[in-house]
């Protein structure tokens, strides 16, 4: 599973971030090796998309909660993009 993050007035933030986790209220990230939680640059407002099946889903992130070796996204708001929408 892997989401793309895009933030206002910014642009792409990760294309393809690999997650353990995702529905459409939130995803999970568990660090291992030399990644810490605070080695990611999420913040409330980010624009997450992924594919669901056919389909992208697009939400927007409400809180970050970062453990000693997790990451925990809450997202809001999530619905189907068109099925003409190209992530590219």
């Amino acid at each position: 599973m892997s989401i793309f993050v895009f933030r206002r007035n910014y642009g792409r933030r990760y294309t393809e971030l690999p997650v353990d986790e995702l529905d459409r209220d939130g995803f999970t990230i568990v660090c291992n090796g030399s990644l810490r939680p605070e080695h990611f640059d999420l913040q409330p407002g980010d624009i997450v998309r992924w594919r669901s099946g056919e389909q992208f889903i697009e939400a927007t992130l409400s809180t970050v909660h970062r453990e000693a070796n997790l990451l925990r996204a809450v997202l809001s708001g999530a619905y189907l993009l068109p099925e003409e929408y190209f992530p590219y």
